[in-house]
């Protein structure tokens, strides 16, 4: 035997860093011949065959777990070379992982390891390849601190020892390439951690994932054509009209014929054409990201860069996005760069340390979401992350994303107690690292593709979110607008016998509505956990004056400023709460009532999305103006929304009270003003009480304007009015 003991334990063990430098075939200087070694666990014999000569030369089985060696006298030079293993009488021939030379080196991965490498996963990952004229696939993956790492799958039978890979030196990198392995096999990294802890895990650069409750990563083409800057995306988001459609994949809608979710292609066919009835802009998917735990709704990833299985491929996928986008419906995802699942097989103690995580659970760890807090501060996290994004937006041509939980990665005390936390370098609560991390990640998406939607599902006042960094702000396009969601909603909640008592609930948010670009949003927050379905919040007993309250409801949300979301389900008023394993209510439909709701939200809909003053200028505190806000005894509020011309103002009046009100609204123009939208129509199912829909103006002060128009409002109702001249 010439390798000797310890050699041969470390090939086995993969703890030797450079397997290539033992396993295959190589030279042992003059007059010495050449050694071949080779791993085939199922073998009873192996030769290895000159494959220019045809010559073929017994390999001897020197360890059981199916380790074989042959010494070469007579050759000088090395060949190319194939092994041929006999198994139960039966000939197989392959080509060795280790006569190749590295797919990648170690020099590749400089900008991955100073965080500034956008695109990693054109590093990192399986690469289907042409290498050294042989087609098979390269593996890259980072394990700095691993002791070994063997790669495991479909191609190899899933062994334990036959594929060590090779380290690529200070990258903290690993690879191998693997000759005949093919697109569609399954694969693990068997990593021998820092700890001496043995972990099966998946790929963190993987691009598609076997369903729950596997969890492999699936060999998968990277042959998709890159998404072009400014090819899915041509608006400047800030000031062109953005209305969401909030959904989860999973519960929006089962197939007719089997209990289950509609696939990608499914949706593909259905979800644009009623977005597109329904007039929005954009459809938000909660996470797509691949995630084991589905009452999690994909908010704890392990698949960072690959769409869930669940429905279907990633070229699915991609058809569903192209489907969506070709209506003219941008697709915006949910991203979750705040924490991840501590589930074995994936990113937790990836290499036996805390790899992604901090060590500190006082920084690494979500007490109340029991999951792990990224390390920001670590230049390979944020390349990781980033790339994430960057990879979405190459290979699916998303629209942009709504970034989870913003306020968790701001502040290092948020939902911990005194002691339980880590002062920052100043002794403040804000986590500078990742505060950096979210400006890079900005700049990064929007440098890439200036159009590119990021908006910040965030809670708390911290200033400049939607500021560019180059000011000291955060760089998101927009906020969602947490307050005035939790205001209004209170104000509606309340009883209408004590609205008055709470009227400051509805005026309040007017207060900083233009200190950031905000998005109002009612979301799926909402209608889980026990909170109830948007339309039973109304505070009323009768389910028509529930739904009248939501009609008013939502007609406040589309003309007050700031783009606008809702969630599924909530345009025709499902009553009971969200389950995200079962599908909407759609038979509510047949009921004029619901019916009623869609039709105006869709209304809504179409004269945001064609009225300049509803979107061009949602951010422009000076086009906002109070008509009245005080009239908290009739329960009113009224506004002006202006736009660059006269001919563009809007007045709203809005009636949350029982009763129909009759009164005078100050008025900016002289002239005819009409009734665009009336909530309270028959169209949508209400009373019709108000009456006239054309007025002239009256030459008398009121509301500190110099004219006025009269008219009622129905109860529980919104009047909007468009001057006409």
């Amino acid at each position: 035997m010439i390798i000797n003991q310890n050699e041969l334990n470390s090939c086995l063990s993969g703890k030797i860093g450079c397997p290539h430098d033992f396993l295959g075939l190589h030279s042992l200087g003059s007059g010495k011949g050449v050694v071949a070694r080779a791993f085939d666990p199922e073998a009873d014999e192996i030769v290895i065959v000159d494959q220019n000569t045809g010559a073929v030369y017994p390999l001897k089985k020197i360890h059981s777990h199916g380790f074989f060696e042959g010494h070469i006298t007579e050759l000088e030079e090395m060949f190319p070379y194939l092994f041929r293993s006999i198994r139960a009488g039966n000939n197989f021939e392959w080509l060795d992982p280790y006569g190749f030379l590295p797919f990648k080196e170690n020099k590749d991965f400089a900008a991955f390891n100073d965080g500034t490498d956008r695109r990693p996963f054109e590093k990192l990952g399986s690469f289907p390849s042409l290498h050294q004229g042989v087609e098979g696939v390269a593996f890259v993956v980072w394990a700095p601190s691993a002791q070994s790492v063997h790669l495991v799958g479909d191609f190899n039978n899933w062994h334990p020892f036959s594929l060590p890979m090779r380290s690529l030196g200070s990258s903290g990198c690993r690879e191998i390439f693997v000759p005949g392995a093919i697109i569609g096999q399954k694969y693990k990294f068997r990593i021998l951690g820092a700890d001496s802890l043995l972990r099966e895990k998946t790929d963190p650069f993987g691009l598609r994932f076997e369903p729950p409750p596997g969890n492999a990563t699936i060999i998968h083409p990277r042959d998709y054509p890159r998404v072009e800057k400014g090819e899915a995306l041509t608006l400047d988001p800030r000031s062109s009209p953005v209305s969401i459609y909030e959904m989860h994949l999973g519960s929006w809608k089962f197939s007719e014929n089997e209990n289950r979710p509609l696939s990608y292609l499914e949706l593909a066919d259905q979800l644009p054409v009623y977005l597109n009835e329904l007039g929005f802009s954009h459809v938000e998917f909660l996470p797509i990201s691949e995630y084991p735990f589905g009452a999690s709704w994909g908010y704890q990833v392990t698949g960072f860069y690959a769409p869930t299985n669940r429905y279907g491929t990633p070229d699915e996928f991609k058809v569903l996005v192209d489907a969506c986008q070709k209506a003219g419906i941008g697709v915006i995802i949910d991203w979750v760069p705040a924490h991840f699942p501590s589930d074995e097989f994936a990113l937790s103690q990836f290499d036996g340390t805390c790899l992604f995580e901090h060590e500190d659970p006082r920084q690494g760890k979500h007490a109340e979401w029991d999951t792990l807090i990224f390390n920001y501060g670590r230049s390979e996290v944020r390349s990781f992350l980033i790339g994430s994004a960057i990879c979405w937006l190459d290979r699916f041509g998303v629209s942009g994303f709504r970034v989870d939980a913003v306020a968790s990665m701001l502040y290092l005390d948020y939902g911990r107690e005194e002691g339980q936390w880590i002062p920052n370098q100043d002794g403040g609560k804000e986590n500078l690292e990742a505060i950096a991390f979210i400006k890079q990640f900005n700049e990064a998406i929007h440098q890439e593709y200036p159009d590119a939607l990021s908006i910040a599902e965030e809670s708390t006042a911290f200033p400049k979110i939607t500021q560019p960094p180059h000011v000291g702000g955060l760089g998101f396009d927009f906020k969602w607008n947490m307050g005035w969601m939790h205001d209004v909603l209170s104000y509606f909640q309340t009883r209408p016998e004590n609205r008055s008592e709470v009227h400051n609930n509805l005026t309040f948010g007017a207060t900083y509505q233009f200190s950031e670009n905000f998005v109002q949003a009612f979301s799926h927050d909402e209608v889980v956990h026990g909170k109830g379905s948007l339309v039973n919040k109304m505070g009323l007993e009768n389910e028509g004056d529930r739904i009248a309250n939501l009609r008013a409801l939502l007609a406040l949300q589309w003309t007050w400023p700031g783009k606008k979301t809702l969630f599924m389900g909530c345009e025709f008023g499902q009553w009971k709460e969200w389950d995200c394993d079962a599908p909407l209510d759609w038979s509510l439909l047949e009921f004029p009532l619901h019916q009623g709701l869609r039709k105006l939200v869709a209304d809504l809909n179409h004269l945001y999305l064609s009225h300049q003053s509803w979107s061009k200028v949602d951010h422009q505190g000076d086009k906002f103006r109070w008509i009245d806000c005080n009239d908290s005894a009739r329960q009113t509020v009224s506004f002006l929304k202006f736009g660059q011309h006269p001919e563009d103002t809007l007045l709203v009046a809005c009636n949350l009270s029982d009763q129909v009100v009759h009164r005078d609204w100050g008025c900016p123009h002289v002239g005819s003003w009409e009734v665009v939208l009336d909530t309270d129509s028959p169209d949508y199912g209400g009373e019709g009480a108000a009456g006239a829909s054309s007025f002239l103006t009256n030459a008398h002060d009121c509301d500190f304007f110099p004219n006025s128009l009269s008219f009622a409002v129905g109860r529980w109702s919104v009047r909007i009015l468009a001057f006409q001249g």
